[in-house]
């Protein structure tokens, strides 16, 4: 997969997106990541990509011409490559990121991820550029920075190549509208607590009934609201 996200603040990413698994799935050459900076594609002669909004208020809104003219150059760029492209705006106005959503995004060959700043974006970009407007909750960041590298982080994950043991995705949480079972490791009882002892008996069918009715035990204490749906 290649992912090209534009920014106007691009050495946020490298502390992100240059460490652990996100990073080690780069160097195998699983996913192509770049941070491209959204000024270099202003006309603007200080390179400013905001100005007043129309019809008065607070704050800046970002023009509408330096994502389409980035966006032009990424698939003027890409073009020999043949690449299924998904245009995604990030934004409080857009569908809830969920594992489903996730997934979806995970089966594309090529992303472009638009992060906003200030007050907001120019409509036309939501309109007539973006395929889809996605959000990571119902609260208000200063950018679409960050919501940029949770999609990152939860989609590469799931691009095969990227974790070393493919079945560590089976049972995680929200894979079947379910969190995730507890688990325990060393050692077995710490000051008086103890891990299940079920865990440690070896038999796997057991364990397997276990983990699946303390996985329905969780979703209801913590999310009900995912067994409804």
């Amino acid at each position: 997969m290649r992912i090209d996200i534009l920014t106007i603040f691009p050495k946020m990413f490298g502390p992100v997106l240059g460490e652990s698994i996100i990073k080690r799935a780069q160097e195998k050459g699983v996913v192509e990541i770049n941070i491209i900076d959204l000024r270099l594609f202003s006309k603007d002669k200080h390179k400013k990509v905001d100005d007043k909004p129309f019809g008065g208020g607070p704050g800046m809104v970002m023009n509408v011409e330096p994502f389409f003219e980035a966006v032009n150059y990424i698939r003027k760029k890409t073009k020999d490559n043949r690449l299924k492209t998904r245009i995604v705006l990030l934004s409080p106005k857009g569908k809830k990121l969920d594992q489903r959503l996730v997934a979806k995004l995970s089966k594309y060959e090529h992303m472009v991820l638009l992060c906003g700043h200030y007050e907001g974006i120019d409509e036309r970009v939501a309109e007539c550029l973006a395929d889809d407007e996605i959000s990571i909750g119902d609260f208000i960041l200063t950018g679409g920075e960050l919501p940029a590298m949770v999609v990152v982080d939860s989609v590469v994950r799931l691009l095969p190549g990227t974790l070393g043991d493919k079945d560590s995705l089976k049972d995680e949480s929200f894979s079947e509208d379910l969190l995730e079972y507890p688990h325990y490791t060393r050692p077995a009882d710490y000051n008086g607590i103890k891990v299940p002892k079920v865990l440690l008996s070896g038999d796997h069918e057991k364990i397997k009934e276990w983990r699946k009715k303390e996985a329905v035990r969780a979703t209801r204490n913590k999310r009900p609201d995912l067994l409804k749906a």
